[in-house]
């Protein structure tokens, strides 16, 4: 059978760097750091007092606030950027079949804002269960994929996957793979994730996987900085209508790129550390080379996953160097983790928003906050530090890896 064209035709984001695509945008091309002094809880006790949250977010100007209540925080933003990429992409809602729309989103923890309040209620209670009704449909990631539908009535393929931090990543490649089979004519797919609380703040630091750079927060996300120290964690979503090109050809549709390929590995080595040669980032890059029919040669930027931390940095640059060989320093390769801090499981959505629009600018993002290069990195590679870069930018990936050794990368094209 040949495969039907997957092409993107509407983008929708908030990020700790701007609550609306253009906002995103903006932040990104200006090297704008999201991180600042937590404001959700008091952090007097805890190792890392600051994050990359989402700013003046008030989801009531986004639906009926008696309905907000029954949301957590990531079903929220999943809403939010849902609308706004819906929008973006002109989808004639009362002319397509519902049955032919699906939805397919990334969460690598749902509704733990949700667990965290409920299960402290009942802590302080004396043993007599009382929860929220809501408190299981609030909590369980699939219910982002779940309110998208119901509110639109979108009755095709549904579900959320859960790969840790590449899980947007993976639902989008889930998304891309619907399409080109034929199982579906629109997708609506992203990640969202709300992990800024104290159980997410608190268990991370307990891994010792956050930055603990207090005394400058807006500095502390530092991809490939001699001094990194661990990732800053972040929250928001991004959205992506892929559709088929065909049907969006057919309507009249904007296409903003083309999605060409992924792929997808698992380490299986260890729970959180990476794999010290990084055979399944290899492997990944290699599967998603080969799924979209091109060649090394003619990737022009990779947004990579470059999280802050000591040893993944270094495992992720050095798989770029194996499989890429001589054009790894033709390249344009940059973190926007630097600006975002790490999304968790909505990194790939967003992440995947910034390769389109660098396709679509023809301006490549930078990884901010360096200021001493890491002896261990090839200094001719350009990592594009602290100001973004203006070239053609033809091919795109975007890699993303998760605990659990799952690794995603998506291949993005400019529209023809």
């Amino acid at each position: 059978m040949s495969f039907k064209r997957v092409v993107i035709t509407g983008l929708g984001a908030l990020t700790p760097i701007g609550n609306t695509l253009p906002a995103y945008w903006q932040g990104l091309k200006n090297g704008t750091s999201g991180a600042a002094p937590i404001t959700k809880f008091d952090t007097t006790l805890f190792k890392t007092k600051f994050a990359c949250e989402v700013k003046n977010f008030d989801p009531g100007q986004f639906m009926d606030r008696k309905e907000a209540r029954k949301l957590d925080p990531f079903t929220q933003y999943a809403m939010v950027v849902a609308d706004e990429a819906i929008k973006h992409s002109n989808l004639p809602l009362s002319d397509i079949n519902p049955d032919r729309v699906g939805v397919i989103w990334g969460s690598g923890i749902g509704g733990l804002l949700t667990f965290q309040e409920e299960v402290r209620s009942f802590a302080a209670g004396d043993g007599t269960p009382r929860f929220n009704p809501f408190f299981i449909p609030k909590m369980i990631p699939d219910l982002s994929a779940g309110h998208i539908s119901i509110k639109y009535g979108f009755r095709g393929p549904n579900f959320v996957t859960v790969s840790a931090c590449a899980s947007s990543t993976n639902a989008l490649y889930d998304a891309f793979t619907y399409l080109r089979l034929g199982k579906a004519d629109v997708i609506v797919s992203g990640g969202s994730e709300a992990a800024v609380c104290i159980a997410g703040v608190g268990g991370f630091n307990a891994m010792k996987a956050l930055s603990e750079r207090n005394d400058s927060p807006e500095t502390a996300s530092r991809p490939y900085d001699k001094s990194r120290d661990g990732f800053v964690l972040g929250e928001g979503a991004g959205a992506l209508i892929l559709e088929e090109y065909e049907h969006a050809k057919k309507r009249g549709a904007k296409i903003y790129a083309e999605v060409l390929g992924g792929g997808m590995s698992a380490d299986a080595y260890h729970i959180t550390a990476p794999h010290p040669e990084g055979a399944g980032i290899i492997k990944v890059m290699e599967y998603a080379l080969q799924d979209a029919g091109i060649r090394p040669d003619q990737v022009d930027y990779i947004n990579t996953h470059g999280t802050s931390t000591p040893l993944g940095d270094i495992g992720e640059i050095r798989a770029i160097q194996k499989v890429f060989g001589s054009h790894a320093y033709q390249m344009n390769i940059s973190s926007t983790k630097s600006m975002t801090g790490h999304l968790l499981g909505a990194a790939g959505a967003i992440e995947a928003l910034a390769c389109v629009l660098a396709l679509n600018e023809g301006i490549v993002p930078p990884t901010i906050n360096h200021f001493e290069d890491d002896p261990d990195l090839d200094a001719k590679l350009n990592l594009t530090f602290n100001k973004a870069q203006e070239r053609r930018v033809n091919i795109a990936v975007s890699n993303t890896f998760g605990f659990g050794g799952h690794n995603a990368s998506i291949v993005l094209k400019k529209a023809d």
